[in-house]
């Protein structure tokens, strides 16, 4: 989008990317995300999400006071009717460096899953290995997803409702093997601000036929619980957030995580109370 003959659009897209740019560089800087000489590989899909991802990255890397160097992945699932072209084109427009990983995945899902069924798991599984494989292939010391505030806040939501489990999305993640730190730098950026930002910019958003289009998915039953109530009772979801950087394992109910068990009463203590009693 050209916004050079509105002045009013651009003062509120420049507001929009330093926010977004504040709070990406406070989760690098919260979690140690980049170092000195890392090689980040930010696997691009081709969404809002990971455009912005990219676009904020190289903005800080112009200004960062560490070296580090970005490299552009996009794995092509070989979704049908994929505009191979798009991406492509865009990175080179930028001059940025970038791979194409061609891995048909769409056919595993569609072999596998019955039909109707959510595809999200299998195929998340699948591009998940690919992109291990190849950041270790390109000697990657990080991998960067576009995963925001409102994805980890979903996925806690998800985990608690149909899993059983308190756990979310960690804005850094060692990979079972070891070999793999997983970043998400944008932790702290709330969806709607990237949605207009990425309006704003006017970015080449190529959509996911395999699995944006199915209905009724878990992950968007929560998603409209988490707006509704951001819209109903502002400022819920900001503490819910916050809630998640303070936790107390001694006030939850995990045997494993706090020692219940041996908790003693203090002779000290037992001394105050018999002689409160008295």
């Amino acid at each position: 989008m050209d916004l050079s003959s509105r002045p009013k659009e651009k003062l509120e897209q420049n507001k929009l990317q330093k926010r977004l740019r504040r709070l990406t560089g406070q989760a690098i800087a919260d979690f140690n995300m980049i170092e000195e000489g890392d090689k980040i590989m930010v696997c691009l899909s081709g969404g809002k999400d990971s455009y912005t991802m990219l676009e904020i990255l190289r903005n800080l890397q112009a200004s960062a006071p560490i070296d580090f160097s970005i490299i552009a992945v996009n794995l092509d699932q070989k979704q049908p009717g994929f505009p191979e072209h798009i991406l492509p084109a865009y990175l080179e427009e930028l001059g940025v460096d970038f791979h194409i990983l061609e891995r048909d995945t769409y056919s595993i899902v569609k072999d596998i899953v019955p039909e109707g069924k959510t595809t999200c798991g299998l195929c998340s599984r699948l591009r998940r290995g690919s992109l291990y494989g190849f950041a270790e292939e390109i000697g990657a010391t990080k991998i960067a997803l576009g995963h925001h505030r409102d994805d980890i806040l979903e996925t806690m939501f998800l985990n608690m409702f149909f899993g059983g489990k308190l756990k979310s999305m960690p804005p850094k993640l060692l990979s079972d093997d070891g070999k793999h730190v997983v970043i998400r730098p944008l932790a702290y950026c709330k969806e709607k601000d990237i949605e207009t930002f990425a309006t704003m910019k006017g970015y080449p958003i190529i959509p996911c036929n395999l699995c944006g289009s199915q209905d009724n998915l878990q992950r968007q039953v929560i998603k409209d619980m988490l707006q509704k109530w951001d819209k109903d009772y502002p400022g819920r979801t900001d503490s819910m957030f916050t809630a998640l950087q303070n936790v107390v394992p001694s006030h939850l109910a995990d045997t494993e995580l706090f020692d219940f068990k041996g908790l003693k009463q203090t002779a000290s203590a037992f001394d105050r109370l018999n002689i409160i009693s008295l």
